[in-house]
């Protein structure tokens, strides 16, 4: 029986190739620095139990092949143990390829943002329309409750991260994924500490897309005025997607609720149907029309996954409700990027009709952290009635380099947004405690953990109710 050791078990992708790892009758084991939800559940659920901290004696005699995560690098114990016994190694990419893709259909589903939203809603429109795809999504869906699953049908659907694959292979983790269908759902600057400027992104997805058969489909968000550039060189035919009343699918007459979005479905001027999408902003709209696009081009069909987006129950940590108590909602959302956050607080904004808005945020990520982004962020935080940011996570970055906290507090301010810079989990909960009212939103934006702050401030509040 084949045995893999994965060094990083615990991101989000790694995590998902380690289930589908296991469904396939691996023996998986891996390590990572620590553990933290929802990746570390999905983990549990399946039986595999990934040690914490890394040293040599993690990896089990005999392994066949050790999968080494982008998080980790020279230095690591268990990279230096790998290299110095000359055992087998790969990336995560390269895994991905040689064991799922080969023989399948990927569509892979790409760009800045709504990558994994648009995966799960295509994953989940292939499924309810008797196709039964298999798919790797760095995220939990609420539909599967699985970010990963090996399917008998043809198709693969796969997120397409432009993050690097690995400290000895620095090229775009997508462009191992073979793409017979590929979405780019926008393209902007991101991942400082990997790419110089946009260009440099731009470039990767060039590489991208230059890798289609003629016989694929090229879908491009019509909002976007880089990526639609994408089609120019495409090898295939290539529809577009987006508000943009010249794009082939675009949505009319968007009416927002408190809880979903409705909007007509026109393709290429045809009226489709009525799509009610079970999630809020415009953002999801352009997500859903995406995954109808794309489940369209592979044969689904149209009319059946109409109705089954209707069912879509969402991501976890995308605009996740966390808890309801005295009347205060809180959520839990992965935006780190401005557009991400503008987006997220915008969508919410445009579903409801009383309430404050908190927006919390934890500057984590390699791009929250750094100045590249000072300015955009006060425009993301723009649609906030309170806005919190807490301490940049990475210390250790140079301050020409840093996110100023202070210089954020005072733009946002000046700008006319209510705005606080607080240290620490306790005293923001302190904070927020002692000035909620009945029917506010609280949204807590941070791609980690956040000191579990979610669950500390429901219990807060249950205290006091």
């Amino acid at each position: 029986m084949t045995k893999v050791h994965l060094i990083g078990i615990c991101g989000t992708a790694m995590a998902t190739v380690a289930v589908l790892l296991k469904q396939r009758g691996v023996v998986v084991s891996g390590s990572d620095k620590a553990f933290y939800p929802p990746m570390s559940e999905v983990l549990f659920d399946v039986g595999i139990e990934p040690v914490v901290g890394y040293c040599k004696e993690n990896i089990p005699e005999n392994i066949d092949i050790v999968v080494i995560g982008n998080s980790v690098s020279r230095g690591n114990p268990e990279v230096e143990y790998v290299l110095e016994r000359g055992l087998r190694y790969c990336s995560l990419p390269e895994l991905v390829r040689d064991t799922f893709l080969w023989k399948r259909h990927p569509i892979v589903i790409a760009g800045t943002h709504g990558k994994t939203t648009t995966s799960f809603m295509t994953a989940w429109l292939l499924s309810e329309t008797g196709l039964d795809p298999s798919f790797l999504i760095g995220g939990v869906s609420r539909n599967f409750n699985l970010s990963g699953k090996l399917g008998v049908g043809k198709f693969f659907v796969i997120e397409g991260d432009e993050y690097d694959s690995s400290f000895f292979d620095k090229t775009a983790k997508f462009l191992k994924y073979l793409p017979r269908t590929l979405v780019v759902n926008g393209i902007e600057f991101d991942h400082g500490d990997i790419y110089e400027d946009v260009q440099e992104i731009l470039l990767a997805f060039r590489r991208l897309v230059d890798l289609l058969p003629k016989s694929g489909r090229l879908l491009l968000s019509a909002d976007d005025e880089q990526t639609i550039d994408l089609r120019k060189n495409s090898p295939c035919a290539v529809e577009t997607f987006g508000f943009a009343r010249d794009a082939d699918w675009y949505p009319e007459n968007v009416q927002h609720g408190e809880v979903s979005t409705k909007f007509v479905l026109r393709r290429r001027g045809e009226n489709v149907g009525e799509v009610e999408l079970p999630l809020v902003g415009d953002f999801n709209v352009r997500n859903g029309l995406a995954a109808l696009a794309a489940a369209d081009h592979v044969g689904a069909d149209l009319q059946m996954a109409i109705k089954a987006l209707r069912h879509f129950g969402g991501v976890k940590r995308r605009l996740e409700v966390r808890g309801v108590v005295r009347g205060v909602t809180v959520y839990d959302d992965f935006a780190h990027h401005p557009t991400a956050v503008r987006e997220t607080l915008d969508g919410l904004r445009s579903s409801i009709n009383d309430g404050r808005i908190w927006a919390i945020f934890e500057p984590r990520s390699a791009t929250a952290c750094r100045r590249s982004f000072q300015e955009d962020f006060v425009e993301s935080f723009r649609s906030g009635d309170i806005v919190i940011i807490s301490d940049v996570y990475r210390s250790s970055l140079l301050a020409n380099e840093r996110l100023s906290e202070e210089r954020l507090v005072r733009d946002l301010c000046d700008a006319g947004t209510e705005a606080y810079h607080i240290s620490g989990v306790s005293a923001i909960i302190d904070f927020v405690v002692k000035d909620v009212r009945e029917k506010d939103r609280v949204v807590i934006m941070s791609n980690g953990d956040f000191g579990d702050i979610h669950s500390l401030l429901l219990d807060r509040l249950s205290e006091g109710a």
